[in-house]
């Protein structure tokens, strides 16, 4: 009897270590969080825009055949597609400031793809793009653009004249990383002025024999009274809103304006003591 009994405890205790270590490896189990995959078709032709909540912070690849880039200026529109034509399966991960982790599945189609796609969005009144501090909207650009257009702090002496044309900078204006040029344009011919073009080019005061003539051009991001034509007595006035730069000393900026099939062209030289009268404007 005592030998059966001290079985029973035995196979009692077995049992219930049986139980215990089941129970750990659920629990275990139950801690483990699996990430769904999300199908997406992508072609060579197109590009896919993937629209996250928050902020993206890391991207990785599963093949360099699939093209990625954050939108410009933007933290949160992943831009994608295909750098080859058919390619195999593969797939895309993406995290997000909010710790949040994305996985894609990608698979080429050059008929069908998903063009736009937005992901999990949790905050229905909040704000579904997200700027770069880099640089400011398109919008704030234009706001900023038509203070600079109706302030009153004129610039003196950046004027050029020939052929009846009055080419004339009359204010430079920073506001965070972009600054502001106002131009005004006369025509005081009784020709129209067709605009060819109106480019802005970092140069060398003096080019130096056997040397090659360093030339940088500053691309506007936004043009304010961007006109192609400038009628008999009349004027225009623009505001060209440029990357933030300096002038280096021995050298000048260069703002060139070029007549369309025709002959009158003028060229304005910025010194880098014009910038000290830059005028800040104020914030929005």
């Amino acid at each position: 009897m005592i030998q059966m009994k001290n079985f029973k405890l035995l196979l009692m205790g077995h049992l219930l270590f049986m139980t215990i270590g089941v129970l750990a490896q659920q629990t275990g189990k139950n801690r483990l969080y699996k990430t769904e995959s999300d199908s997406l078709m992508i072609a060579y032709s197109k590009t896919t825009n993937l629209v996250f909540p928050f902020a993206i912070k890391s991207v990785d690849k599963g093949s360099p055949d699939i093209l990625v880039q954050k939108a410009k200026g933007l933290e949160n529109i992943l831009q994608v597609k295909a750098a080859q034509k058919g390619f195999f399966q593969t797939n895309l991960t993406v995290v997000t400031a909010d710790g949040k982790l994305y996985s894609f599945v990608l698979d080429y189609n050059e008929d069908f793809p998903q063009l736009n796609l937005t992901l999990n969005k949790t905050k229905p009144d909040g704000q579904e793009i997200y700027f770069s501090d880099e640089i400011i909207n398109d919008q704030d650009i234009e706001e900023y653009s038509k203070l600079a257009l109706y302030d009153k702090n004129k610039l003196r002496g950046q004027r050029k004249s020939n052929y009846d044309i009055d080419f004339r900078l009359n204010g430079i204006f920073i506001r965070d990383e972009v600054m502001y040029y106002r131009i005004k344009v006369t025509n005081n011919s009784k020709i129209n002025y067709e605009i060819d073009q109106l480019r802005f080019f970092i140069r060398d005061t003096k080019k130096i024999k056997r040397t090659a003539s360093q030339e940088i051009e500053i691309t506007p991001v936004y043009i304010l009274n961007d006109i192609d034509k400038i009628q008999a007595e009349t004027e225009n006035i623009f505001v060209f809103a440029l990357p933030k730069f300096t002038i280096p000393e021995k050298k000048y900026l260069a703002i060139q304006l070029m007549e369309k099939n025709g002959g009158r062209h003028l060229e304005e030289h910025v010194k880098n003591t014009k910038l000290v009268q830059v005028t800040i404007l104020p914030k929005l």
